[in-house]
């Protein structure tokens, strides 16, 4: 794919995941595994599998963690050459996975990392930017802070200067805006005025347009869709998945795709047995990318968005690494041994 298209730019923070053993408890036991993810790499990460030629642009530290964060992020097959150094420390977080009825659990560690204390000066983004075919990020990186806030939007108003689409999920963290004086409503109110794609519910809109949409039903959905197409002119497309929570371990989800003129919502999907579900959002995103970088209609998109996501619920970790043999599999309905 990457022939045919422009490099995909992803701008974020790299994380590192510490996760409880099995289904316990953080602390219960002396010990913690550890994976690397971030929002917007684990889109990279998803679509570097599927054949698409990614660019990460962040910060980490000098330090062992940094450095083991970017060889694993280049190792999934993403070039990290604009993953620079900047003082600080390394962002993490702790997850405590459920089970049954009790939900899972993350403990966000991430105050004063490398990413979270630059601004848009320290980043050159008419240079990153220059030829890509499309900029991702999300509400996760102005969630940050002040300064990564800035960072976002300049991000974003370099990429319509130069005419690069954008993808924006919003991604909304409400312990992370709580952390400081912030104006969420604002920020994210441009950044999706700058963004052509938008992952993002009825609750996504309704915090920014300032009214309430519900989620039930497809007519109430495409309601939300309308009302978020009538206030921002720029936006092509709106992607969201629904998902029905039966227990830690059992969820249905359905994915939907919206267009100006079109739409398109799935069927509803029994995913058991889960593994992780964390990323599954990133692995929705990459999914519907990857079917519009391909000329998916709204159908093409939502499917491929919905066969990621439920997939990614298999998969220790927080990114995707399916390729299209897998999502072909996953519509195929094949669930025998593969040889």
């Amino acid at each position: 794919m990457s022939g045919t298209e422009g490099k995909l730019v992803f701008f974020g923070e790299l994380l590192i995941r510490l996760t409880a053993p099995g289904n316990e408890l953080l602390m219960q036991s002396p010990s913690l595994s550890l994976h690397v993810g971030g929002a917007e790499a684990n889109v990279a990460i998803g679509l570097a599998h599927l054949g698409h030629d990614c660019a990460m642009v962040s910060k980490i530290p000098s330090n062992a963690l940094g450095r083991g964060a970017v060889a694993a992020v280049r190792g999934a097959g993403v070039d990290c050459a604009a993953v620079t150094l900047h003082p600080g420390r390394m962002g993490l977080y702790f997850l405590s996975v459920g089970a049954g009825l009790r939900a899972s659990e993350i403990v966000y560690d991430r105050a004063g990392s490398s990413f979270a204390a630059t601004g848009p000066e320290d980043y050159d983004f008419d240079q990153l930017l220059a030829g890509a075919g499309l900029l991702h990020l999300s509400g996760i990186t102005p969630a940050l802070g002040p300064r990564s806030a800035e960072a976002a939007l300049g991000a974003a108003r370099a990429a319509k200067r130069l005419g690069v689409p954008v993808s924006f999920d919003g991604n909304y963290r409400a312990m992370l805006w709580e952390a400081w004086d912030s104006d969420p409503r604002r920020v994210l109110s441009e950044l999706i005025g700058s963004a052509d794609i938008l992952f993002g519910n009825h609750r996504d809109l309704s915090l920014v347009l300032g009214q309430e949409f519900s989620g039930e039903g497809e007519d109430r959905r495409r309601e939300a869709a309308e009302a978020g197409f009538a206030a921002f002119p720029a936006l092509k497309l709106i992607a969201s998945t629904a998902r029905h929570t039966a227990t830690a371990d059992h969820h249905r989800i359905a994915a939907r795709v919206d267009l100006r003129d079109s739409c398109h919502q799935t069927a509803e999907i029994d995913v058991t047995g889960i593994v992780d579900r964390i990323g599954a959002g990133d692995a929705f995103a990459a999914g519907v990318l990857h079917a519009h970088l391909g000329g998916g209609d709204a159908r093409a998109m939502a499917e491929s968005g919905l066969a990621l996501t439920c997939l990614k619920h298999s998969l220790p970790g927080d990114a995707s690494r399916f390729g299209q043999a897998d999502i072909d599999a996953f519509h195929g309905g094949g669930l025998d041994v593969r040889r």
